[in-house]
């Protein structure tokens, strides 16, 4: 039926001012091919090329691992047209292992060079990608349980918080994992971030937009329009020179300090990890002097989110009340 729209006629008997003098035949109106060779329905299989993906190499190099189950750690050179690095790999763990997938750390690669585009997508947990060099945009889309590691080329001269590392959208619509990147993000990083954890120096503007869970640590400054749209998950910015507040959408959120030493201790650890993975000196200036660091941070809580944890809390410490 596609492309069929000789066999559609408009239905006489709805009557509506909205669609009085509506003109339907443009759209009732046979298309005719314009050129020879050239058609105007899909009649050829699109070829996506994917006996050239990465993936490929990789799933070679993981198969000692799939087949006993013994950890693969593999160093490898990486270009802008490998794209989508790491999905069908996790694809492929999925379908052998099913939810429980793999122990954290079971595969690691570490690239170096300039990864295309969705560079992580959808990685699964129990795989641990590492890249020296640089990625472009949708890093970790969709992130399920891997973990993620960005930093600049171990000989480079410029200064990583003051430079771009990852492009635009990382991390959207990720449901869990970790992703550390060493130098700043473009526009919207974690949009729709619904679970996973990460830490960035610097992100573009609408940062945190939409996102539903997780935690994202920014360790330093953010463009406009931060958290628009953002009703779950917690963001902490580290903002010494108090510049953050005009680049917030406090439309859903608040802003607030950390306020007990059990959450600080959870943002220590973050902030320890970044610098572990990625030789951070911004970390390493924060963690050095902590004790004064933690009230430059400034947490930004969704207020629907903030509610629900609070009557989750009530409930769970009513359910321990002896009766």
């Amino acid at each position: 039926m596609v492309g069929r729209v000789d066999v559609l006629q408009r239905n006489p008997n709805v009557r509506h001012w909205k669609i009085d003098g509506l003109d339907l035949s443009a759209l009732l109106t046979p298309a005719r091919p314009k050129h020879e060779g050239v058609e105007v329905t899909c009649t050829q299989r699109q070829d996506h090329g994917l006996e050239l993906a990465l993936d490929n190499k990789l799933l070679e190099l993981v198969h000692p691992t799939l087949e006993y189950e013994v950890p693969t750690h593999v160093e490898l050179p990486i270009i802008n047209t490998n794209r989508t690095v790491g999905t069908i790999l996790s694809h492929e763990l999925a379908k052998r292992y099913g939810e429980t997938l793999l122990p954290d750390g079971t595969i690691r690669f570490r690239f170096h060079g300039s990864a295309g585009q969705s560079f992580g997508a959808f990685l699964a947990r129990g795989v641990t990608m590492e890249l020296e060099g640089d990625a472009n945009d949708y890093v970790g889309k969709g992130l399920s349980g891997g973990r993620l590691i960005v930093y600049p080329p171990r000989e480079s001269t410029f200064v990583p918080e003051e430079n771009v590392i990852i492009g635009n959208v990382a991390l959207y619509g990720a449901t869990s994992g970790e992703a550390f990147f060493r130098g700043r993000a473009a526009e919207r990083f974690c949009v729709r971030n619904s679970g996973a954890w990460a830490v960035i120096e610097g992100v573009g503007d609408h940062g945190c937009e939409y996102m539903t869970g997780g935690r994202v640590v920014v360790l330093g400054p953010t463009g406009r329009n931060f958290a628009a749209g953002m009703s779950g998950g917690i963001a902490y910015i580290w903002d010494p020179d108090e510049q953050f507040l005009p680049n917030c959408n406090r439309e859903m959120v608040e802003l607030e300090r950390i306020d007990s030493p059990e959450e600080a201790d959870e943002v220590c650890q973050l902030i320890a990890m970044h610098q572990r993975y990625t030789g951070s000196t911004v970390a390493e200036r924060v963690l050095d002097a902590w004790p004064e660091n933690v009230p430059q941070f400034v947490k930004v809580m969704p207020r629907d989110y903030r509610r629900v944890l609070m009557e989750m809390q009530a409930a769970a410490t009513e359910a321990e009340v002896p009766i």
